[in-house]
């Protein structure tokens, strides 16, 4: 038909080939499962990010075939994250940039301000679904990133790009493209106010990894995992942005700590927590005032509230200090969150030192979980941790005992077994 007989126009027609009734149908009754011993597997399933702190969160390297959700808060850094990715791949194929918020002059000043230089990466600016499709599929590459899946949209559904069925729509079509193809997807996603990615719960459940990026104190940015399947959720990446882009820190070790001059305030206690596969020295800071009409609260957000009132009632129970007429703050330095048992003792100390107005002696470290009996239970790769106090500097280590009672503690480690020891132990010099 030459002329449409609704807008009048000439030759706007255009041919849609669809699938027969039934067609997919007829092929899942041709199909048949696979037992898994007779599954074979590749030992070149994973790819090289260029990066040893995104390989560490990604689980030992990109999976072919995964798909990847990012999200952080705006400027933190994610696009810069993602270009330094597709740079930096070792993988021997072409990577494909798209973004729907940036024209490619802009990633060509952002790529000439980071320094990046590659032929192998290809970058494409467009948000309708059907078109990054095709591109997809005439590049053929080995690892695309869309920045970011809010832009996309489909032509299928009348709405919006950004609402929740043209979310769920590009996303399927996207993993779908991925999967047949083995090649690794990451789709950049925004966040809400409260911090969650925004658009439909069930995108997360779509995809393999999800990744949240974190900033930390002014230059300090934190990758952190919240589901894996081709790895752990508890590895954490740590960059410092600088100049030319976000930089691996070669000492995460001692980057939560503060540097101070002077003598250490009340309130302070440094803790060696286990993050992932390694050790990080964090300091965590308390400080209790007197509550403002008589109703006590707790501010708290790199450690959970619910464990800072609890260990504010064992503090009060056995060293009876009361904390039920004061406001807590809670913070731990460089902006890290902190979800480890072993962080119990250090921050009853903490609080202990807050209440009572005493610093805790400098060049002291403490770790250990703490019972609602008050008392100090031992935690998990105790020899990594004096190893890294002891390599930091720190000449004492307030800890509970060894689980392995071949493990020998060195003199300046003082094993305690309740929180009124801790105590005691603690404030001597």
């Amino acid at each position: 038909m030459g002329r449409c007989p609704e807008c009048g126009s000439w030759n706007s027609f255009e041919e849609s080939v669809g699938k027969a009734s039934g067609q997919k149908g007829r092929e899942r009754a041709d199909s048949f499962p696979t037992p898994l011993s007779s599954i074979q597997t590749k030992e070149t399933l994973r790819l090289d990010s260029g990066t040893e702190e995104m390989n560490r969160v990604l689980g030992g390297g990109i999976m072919k075939g995964s798909v990847t959700l990012l999200a952080g808060e705006p400027g933190i850094g994610k696009s810069t994250l993602m270009l330094q990715l597709v740079a930096g791949v070792q993988s021997g194929g072409r990577t494909l940039y798209i973004s729907g918020e940036e024209s490619p002059a802009q990633i060509r000043l952002r790529a000439d301000r980071l320094g990046i230089q590659s032929s192998r990466i290809e970058v494409y600016s467009e948000t309708e679904l059907s078109a990054l499709l095709r591109v997809c599929e005439n590049v053929k590459p080995v690892v695309v990133v869309l920045d970011s899946i809010q832009t996309v949209y489909s032509e299928d559904i009348g709405s919006v790009p950004g609402t929740v069925n043209q979310i769920k729509l590009c996303a399927q079509e996207l993993i779908d493209w991925a999967k047949s193809r083995a090649a690794a997807l990451f789709l950049v996603g925004h966040v809400t106010k409260e911090g969650y990615i925004a658009g439909p719960k069930v995108v997360e459940h779509m995809v393999d990894t999800v990744l949240y990026f974190d900033s930390g104190s002014a230059e300090i940015r934190i990758l952190h995992c919240a589901k894996n399947r081709f790895g752990s959720v508890d590895e954490i990446g740590i960059f410092e942005m600088g100049e030319r882009g976000l930089q691996q820190v070669d000492n995460p070790a001692s980057v939560f700590l503060s540097h101070r001059v002077g003598e250490q305030p009340p309130g302070v206690a440094v803790a060696p927590v286990y993050e992932g596969s390694r050790i990080l020295l964090v300091e965590i800071q308390s400080l209790a005032v007197p509550a403002k009409g008589g109703i006590s609260r707790v501010f708290s957000e790199r450690i959970d509230t619910a464990r800072v009132s609890r260990m504010a009632a064992v503090l009060e129970k056995h060293l009876k200090v009361r904390f039920s007429d004061q406001d807590i703050y809670v913070n731990v330095g460089g902006g890290i969150r902190i979800s480890e048992v072993g962080v119990d003792l250090p921050l009853c100390l903490s609080l202990y030192s807050a209440r009572i107005n005493q610093p805790i002696p400098p060049l002291t470290a403490i770790v250990g979980e703490i019972s609602l009996a008050g008392e100090v239970h031992p935690v998990g790769y105790l020899d990594r941790r004096l190893k890294a106090v002891q390599e930091m500097g720190f000449s004492r280590l307030i800890s509970p005992p060894p689980k392995e009672k071949k493990l020998q503690l060195p003199d300046f480690c003082f094993p305690v077994s309740s929180l009124a020891e801790a105590a005691r132990s603690g404030f001597q010099p």
